[in-house]
């Protein structure tokens, strides 16, 4: 396993290095919870559990870091565990052959959902069969853990923990999302919510005195998207005080991840967290709240990738497609730290990470897009 994790000074200095020999624009770089990470992540989310997408994402990966970026997300169960296991081979490469180091490199995981073992089950009668003898049997999960598919007990955090260090190849994993927490909203009242949150946040907060994570947050899909009276629905500053609660001002809990998009505008327009009894926009929630902001579905699953409104081209004329469009208007969203856009395959990496080498357009024009779109 590579020991070590992302620094300030590291991600820095990789920044600083692949500006002057790769041309990075100014402004592809930007601060997230001290780090330095590009404003273009890769995603690992799509794909087939097989051993050639296997290997078109280690060589994705391979040609990401060298093309300057170093924000990789995952999640255990993407791809059946597979995601995290071709991060993990192509991260251990880069390293061992000295074309990155590990302290310059963020990589964040999420766990929550079951992680199948390198291909799904069949049926229903092989997905309990697993469940049983991989979780229930070895006290992972308890009677009442798993909620609409769901789970965030201690136990299961530790083990799902555990699993992805494995599966990365790492000593300590620099961001561990819970992945879409509002899953169990769908069942429990918010009551019995809020204490599975407080243990959860208290385990997590655990592991990075341990050193087995650097920094947590939740990868939501509604949650921080929906209105107040929604089922689903997060509030952000609840979240930040049971975090202060634990852990006081030192708490670990400095990230979220959502859908923001072209499409999907809700996190900087429509004011539905209350910080300080105002309501604002999520964006506008975590700036005040000092979380950082990581977008995803930038793309939407190639659903953006063309057709966009023609005031898309306008605001961005200089860019040769709708799918960069669509990056680039991410990208250039006040208070995103990064935006993370699926790359299974070189030429991918190739044409997105040609962006870096532009400016984040104008504050301005996105201000006006969302105001046309809306």
């Amino acid at each position: 396993m590579l020991p070590g994790y992302a620094t300030p000074e590291a991600t820095a200095a990789f920044a600083a290095r692949h500006v002057k020999d790769s041309g990075a624009a100014s402004g592809h770089y930007r601060t997230a919870a001290g780090l330095t990470v590009g404003s273009i992540g890769l995603g690992s989310y799509l794909g087939d559990p097989d051993d050639a997408t296997d290997g078109a994402y280690e060589e994705a990966v391979a040609e990401f870091v060298g093309l300057g970026g170093n924000l990789v997300d995952s999640a255990s169960n993407y791809r059946a565990q597979r995601s995290e296991r071709a991060i993990g081979r192509a991260l251990a490469a880069l390293v061992a052959e000295g074309s990155a180091r590990r302290e310059e490199l963020v990589v964040c995981t999420k766990g929550g959902y079951l992680a199948h073992d390198g291909d799904y089950p069949r049926n229903r009668k092989e997905a309990d069969e697993w469940v049983q003898r991989t979780l229930v049997e070895p006290k992972v999960l308890a009677t009442g853990d798993l909620v609409s598919g769901h789970a965030m007990s201690p136990s299961f955090l530790r083990h799902q923990v555990a699993q992805s260090r494995a599966n990365l190849q790492l000593e300590t994993i620099d961001v561990y999302y819970l992945h879409n927490p509002e899953t169990q909203l769908r069942e429990l009242d918010r009551g019995e919510f809020g204490k599975r949150i407080h243990d959860a946040f208290l385990t997590l907060e655990g592991l990075a005195e341990e050193g087995r994570i650097r920094a947590y947050g939740c990868a939501t899909w509604n949650g921080f998207r929906c209105a107040p009276s929604s089922d689903e629905y997060l509030s952000l500053e609840d979240m930040v005080s049971i975090a202060r609660s634990i852990q006081g001002e030192a708490h670990r809990f400095r990230f979220v991840q959502l859908p923001f998009n072209l499409a999907m505008l809700e996190a900087a327009r429509f004011a539905n967290q209350r910080v300080a009894g105002q309501l604002v926009p999520l964006l506008e929630a975590a700036r005040r709240l000092g979380i950082t902001c990581v977008a995803s579905a930038t793309i939407l699953q190639a659903r953006l990738a063309s057709g966009l409104p023609p005031q898309i081209a306008e605001a961005f004329p200089s860019i040769a497609s709708d799918a960069l469009r669509a990056i680039q208007f991410n990208r250039s969203t006040p208070h995103l730290a990064a935006t993370l856009v699926g790359m299974s395959q070189v030429r991918h990496v190739l044409e997105n990470l040609g962006l870096a080498k532009r400016p984040p357009g104008p504050a301005e024009t996105v201000k006006k897009l969302l105001l046309k779109l809306g």
